[in-house]
């Protein structure tokens, strides 16, 4: 039930779905009105770590804290004393007011770095903070649910291993002994062992540029836990009939990123007509992908099912971009032709050149898009179509 007063729909981010319960508004299906409902009905076909989110004006929904947890189980547990799912989230604060800004078409955002908030939370608040027994081994599920900004992560009085990256458990962990990188709507599932003394406290950290960093969540290590730390440990079970891509075969499409702020956009297509970076503007439109700003009266590709695909991303513009490709998964493919773990989000640095590879296993219209929420909304958004 849509209890708002504007329209709205609800993606299910990292899910295998069928296409018509993706909650596109526009795309897969109408927007749900004010005081009307939809059923979202599906199988749950992976475990792991997802989340779901408004999909309507979501660069304004999300940041008004229209989105949540979708935790789901293996069939049996695995050796770990504590699971905690942390959403980690960034607000924009009116400073008089205490409460969330209403600049939600801010232009500087939209065609900038996106909407940086001045507020960081866990789970809401914050910080988050508990007390486990030393040695205790937390499963902690992270999911970045902030509009634009990206958590550098790592740990202090705990050693964590990398179990899974955006619900797919990879298949040899780990070490976190460099900091990770988590792009809005990505998720990472770490085995952490708390290492602390006890009385002292193990954190999350937040790793600034500068290498300085603050707890986003901590955990008071207490007597009477095991007296030797565990071994590493072992993989999550696969998630089943997930196909592996053969590059060999794969079809490849270019997908280039252009426009923003400091490279601008000389012109795109839009609304199936060609308009210049001042018509562009005056729609809100300030990127585009291979041309297009946003368009979307025919997709970036058409593949049939099971065919497997190559995407080049380029990305020829100032900022990062956070690569959503919803429905399925897709592996990177690295220098040596070999693939990385599965992923349904890629972050791409400005100048960076990366190709994902996939398999289209699933009928219907599929949205591609930058999860920096404000720069989808200002043309970064496209979509593939999968043929039966």
């Amino acid at each position: 039930m849509n209890r708002l007063d504007m329209p709205t729909s609800v993606h299910w981010h990292g899910v295998r779905l069928e296409n018509g319960m993706d909650g596109v508004s526009g795309l897969t299906q109408a927007p749900i009105a004010p005081g009307d409902s939809f059923a979202y009905r599906f199988p749950l076909q992976d475990a792991g770590t997802f989340w779901y989110h408004a999909h309507h004006r979501s660069y304004m929904q999300v940041a008004q804290g229209l989105y949540g947890a979708l935790i789901v189980d293996e069939p049996e547990r695995p050796d770990i004393d504590a699971d905690e799912a942390l959403l980690i989230d960034d607000w924009r604060l009116d400073p008089e007011t205490v409460q969330i800004r209403a600049d939600f078409d801010n232009r500087h955002d939209h065609s900038h770095a996106g909407r940086l908030g001045n507020l960081v939370t866990v789970n809401g608040a914050f910080t988050h903070e508990g007390a486990r027994p030393q040695n205790s081994r937390l499963r902690l599920r992270l999911i970045n649910a902030a509009n634009a900004r990206v958590f550098r992560l790592g740990v202090q009085g705990m050693s964590a291993w990398v179990m899974a990256l955006d619900g797919m458990p990879v298949a040899q962990p780990w070490p976190l002994n460099q900091p990770i990188d988590l792009a809005p709507g990505q998720r990472v599932d770490l085995f952490a062992d708390i290492t602390a003394a006890p009385g002292t406290q193990a954190h999350l950290v937040d790793i600034a540029q500068n290498g300085e960093g603050w707890a986003l969540a901590s955990w008071t290590a207490q007597t009477g836990g095991t007296r030797l730390p565990r071994p590493a440990p072992q993989p999550l079970p696969e998630n089943p009939q997930m196909a592996v891509p053969v590059i060999d075969i794969a079809r490849q499409v270019q997908l280039d990123m252009t426009g923003g702020a400091m490279r601008g956009l000389r012109e795109a297509r839009y609304q199936g007509q060609m308009l210049d970076a001042r018509s562009l503007a005056m729609q809100g439109k300030f990127w585009a992908f291979n041309g297009r700003a946003g368009d979307m009266d025919s997709p970036l590709l058409s593949a049939f099912q099971g065919e497997t695909l190559r995407l080049r991303l380029h990305n020829n513009t100032a900022f990062a971009h956070a690569m959503h490709l919803h429905g399925m998964h897709f592996r990177e493919v690295l220098p040596n032709g070999s693939t990385g773990p599965m992923r349904d989000t890629v972050l791409m640095q400005r100048g960076q050149t990366r190709d994902i590879a996939f398999v289209a296993h699933s009928p219907g219209k599929w949205l591609l898009h930058c999860h920096m929420l404000g720069h989808a909304a200002a043309g970064m958004i496209t979509w593939i179509e999968v043929l039966a």
